[in-house]
């Protein structure tokens, strides 16, 4: 093993928020479901204090506020200078793109097509429906049909009734197009990766997701006859990956010349790892509180969503990690390569489906499932490449 491998030898999930985030996930679904409980108007009278555009709920400001702190501290975290170098890396590079945007998006499509539409659709529940918001802009009337869906009226707003699994579909969908970009940097680093290449990495895919996230997303969602909400798809991108992305560009650069990049990051970046997770977990609890009447007439519905996420998450990752030994990487190399398309941009995926769906939809509770085994899954991984070093050389 190489001196640099030997130097991190001893690296460990030091911050508390991390390292127990299963558990913290867990917490807010009991809380959530007692929350629900307790005041069930609540979330939804939080879900209603909107940007309405032509009578329809666009953004939800309390999850907008929410999820901004939850991307805004990844974003801060990346030096785009480094993006310039990433040539001098161009295989690991390649390879990370390849697998998150021309093979990933379309194997969680049919795999999370496969198990909730086929194999676990009587288990979900066949006749089961789910109410999601109309998309962005479409005035339908009443009883219209809409891809798989149809128009209702719930409590004098139009909402499109489709079946209760095509919408946890939507959600698998979601996560699917959402490479990893924040924890990845901490699988990385606990799989003795190269911590440079993974966040020139992390840099180039937030990048091509302005680009490539709402394409790909209205695209899967129109094949799988669900809505396509394309401005929705559009404006969420662009709050909750370009303004956190810009925010987080000019404000590392004008508190790099303020205070120094030694306060930046032993001090700044210090402050903010707990408010990323808080912001999350907060937006959990009032998922969970809309979602607790299902989850508990259903105790199994987190488990059918976590089937396909399982195994999609061990294909791409093997699909990955099998490539860079193809491509000869170095094991520095790889590790992240693979890791990075395996693991996915929870945030991302979560703002988006509330946005698009709303906050009390299928879609929503599914990314969710995707923070819950995302912990677990991932550990599990990083021990896999540890034991495997040798396969890659040095």
């Amino acid at each position: 093993m190489s001196k640099g491998s030997n130097v991190s030898s001893e690296r460990k999930m030091t911050n508390l928020f991390e390292r127990y985030l299963t558990v913290w996930v867990g917490l807010c679904i009991i809380g959530g479901i007692l929350l629900g409980k307790i005041a069930p108007n609540l979330a939804q009278s939080l879900d209603g204090m909107s940007i309405y555009v032509n009578g329809a709920p666009v953004v939800s400001i309390p999850i907008a506020i929410c999820l901004f702190f939850m991307m805004y501290p990844i974003m801060v975290k990346i030096d785009f200078a480094s993006v310039v170098k990433a040539g001098k890396r161009g295989k690991p590079v390649f390879l990370t793109l390849f697998i998150n945007w021309c093979i990933k998006p379309f194997t969680m499509y049919a795999i999370s097509l496969f198990f909730l539409g086929f194999l676990l659709k009587s288990f979900i529940g066949a006749e089961a429906v789910d109410l999601v918001r109309l998309p962005f802009g479409l005035d339908l009337p009443v009883g219209a049909q809409h891809g798989a869906g149809v128009v209702v009226l719930q409590e004098g707003v139009k909402m499109l009734q489709i079946p209760l699994w095509r919408s946890y579909f939507a959600g698998c969908i979601l996560l699917g197009i959402a490479p990893c970009t924040a924890m990845v940097l901490v699988w990385g680093f606990l799989a003795k990766g190269n911590d440079g290449l993974t966040l020139v990495m992390v840099a180039i895919n937030s990048l091509t997701m302005l680009l490539l996230y709402g394409v790909l997303g209205g695209f899967l969602l129109g094949v799988g006859k669900l809505p396509i909400p394309w401005q929705a798809l559009l404006l969420s991108v662009s709050i909750y990956v370009a303004l956190p992305l810009v925010a987080g560009y000019f404000s590392r650069k004008w508190i790099i010349s303020a205070k120094g990049g030694e306060w930046f990051k032993e001090k700044f970046l210090g402050v903010l790892t707990p408010v990323t997770i808080t912001a999350l977990l907060l937006t959990l609890v009032l998922l969970f509180s809309f979602k607790g009447e299902v989850i508990t007439s259903n105790p199994l519905t987190i488990v059918w969503i976590a089937i396909p996420l399982f195994i999609q998450t061990i294909l791409i990752f093997a699909l990955g990690y099998g490539a860079a030994k193809l491509l000869k990487l170095k094991y520095e190399d790889a590790a992240p390569a693979a890791m990075i398309g395996a693991s996915n941009h929870f945030e991302v995926a979560i703002a988006t489906s509330v946005m698009l769906f709303g906050l009390s939809s299928g879609a929503a509770l599914a990314t969710v499932v995707g923070v819950l085994i995302e912990v677990p899954v991932m550990l599990m991984l990083v021990g896999f490449c540890k034991r495997t070093t040798s396969w890659f050389e040095n």
